[in-house]
């Protein structure tokens, strides 16, 4: 089904109005996560965005989402603290914690927070923006239920557990926001849902076979590792430090719960002003990125760093609307009755 154009304002006030009217969010607790679904999607990344939202709101009604649940820290050693997302809004549980590694960073010019017992944080990027808008270096990372196979394997043991690293610099931030299987799956849902197969082959069949069906895939829970037997390797040991330094769930102990719920996440920043590091070395990252783009392509192609798109999207969602499913809308719209 087609997208239609929804004005910014209007998205985010949707997704406030459904939080306020229906699931017992306090009017700032509302604003907050519907401005992050809502940027998710003012940003293109609709999977995580508006196309996640009815997925949200049905984990509230199942109970795995606490609503009225905010992080709250547990210890805490100088830069380093841990924290309880006590099964609240994961998006809340997760901007709160970006927001506290920031302060540590900004006074010790490191800050990290681990945070267990969380839900999905849905766009990952969105953390990663929220640290360089505040002129830090962020990096973050989450585990998942399993869903994606150790290399070799035959059945879902790894999470595709998401990754973003997001620099700072005035001629535009880069930001990095990928899973360790080939395609998220909200992006394969987003290729389901419009009858396309995706345009590489990301996941493994019932008989062990690569495929390019989204439905295969979704259905076995058998992503293709990113970087093959590498993507794997990395999607272990992120698991290993989210668990570790949070006290939380490992990617093995979500599966036995049979949903994703109660997941691990890291939180990391670094304060480059505090740790002396002058806007002179902004040169190091323009030059790395003046010989990237500099590269010979193949015909129709082009070179780009990461998050290189994302403020122009922004902008031309603001001015012409942001594109939303119309069945998705229409779910939404469902729920303000």
């Amino acid at each position: 089904m087609a997208n239609i154009l929804i004005p910014y304002p209007q998205l985010q006030g949707t997704f406030e109005s459904i939080l306020i009217l229906h699931y017992k969010f306090s009017k700032s607790r509302a604003s907050l996560c519907a401005e992050l679904f809502a940027k998710a999607s003012l940003d293109g990344v609709a999977s995580h965005g508006a196309n996640r939202f009815p997925v949200f709101l049905e984990m509230i009604r199942k109970e795995f989402v606490d609503p009225t649940a905010e992080a709250e820290c547990m210890d805490s050693f100088g830069f380093f603290e841990r924290w309880d997302g006590k099964l609240g809004p994961g998006n809340l549980n997760a901007h709160k914690c970006m927001d506290r590694a920031i302060t540590l960073a900004k006074a010790h010019g490191v800050g990290m927070v681990a945070l267990q017992n969380t839900n999905h944080w849905m766009r990952a990027g969105n953390y990663g923006w929220q640290a360089v808008e505040e002129g830090c270096i962020g990096i973050c990372f989450t585990n998942t239920k399993p869903n994606m196979p150790a290399w070799g394997g035959s059945e879902p043991k790894l999470g595709n557990n998401p990754l973003v690293v997001a620099i700072p610099r005035s001629k535009g931030p880069i930001v990095i926001d990928m899973a360790m299987s080939q395609f998220s799956y909200g992006r394969m849902s987003s290729y389901l849902r419009e009858g396309k197969d995706l345009p590489f082959e990301a996941g493994f069949d019932s008989k062990g076979k690569l495929t390019n069906s989204p439905n295969e895939i979704i259905e076995n829970e058998m992503a293709l590792p990113a970087g093959l037997w590498k993507g794997a390797g990395l999607s272990l040991v992120l698991d290993m430090l989210s668990a570790y330094l949070s006290g939380g769930r490992s990617t093995a102990q979500i599966g036995e719960i049979g949903e994703e719920y109660g997941v691990s996440q890291i939180f990391l920043c670094f304060n480059p002003e505090k740790l002396g590091i002058g806007e002179a070395s902004e040169e190091i990252l323009d030059k790395i990125i003046e010989d990237l783009v500099s590269s010979k392509v193949f015909p129709g192609k082009e070179v780009r760093y990461p998050g290189e798109n994302i403020l122009k999207i922004r902008e031309e969602n603001l001015q012409k609307g942001v594109p939303v499913n119309k069945e998705i809308w229409n779910k939404i719209q469902n729920e303000l009755t």
